[in-house]
């Protein structure tokens, strides 16, 4: 097997979730897609937002991450 760089693509195969949420932060997520659309020209699905800002929060959260290596690292 050639030995390269770039590893093995992980998984990418979306995996569909449904949730119910509050009618605050719908109207919330509502106002975050309209900042979105105002600061970078571009209008996205409040659904398309979610993931993106969904991956930023756990990127953002240090306990978590530490927390996640310890796990992996076990």
């Amino acid at each position: 097997m050639p030995d390269i760089k770039l590893g093995r693509l992980p998984d990418r195969s979306p995996v569909k979730v449904t949730i119910s949420i509050t009618p605050d932060l719908a109207g919330d997520l509502a106002a975050y897609a309209d900042l979105y659309r105002d600061t970078y020209g571009k209008e996205e699905a409040i659904a398309d937002l979610i993931p993106a800002i969904l991956a930023s929060f756990l990127e953002s959260d240090r306990t978590f991450r530490k927390w996640r290596g310890s796990r992996s690292n076990a």
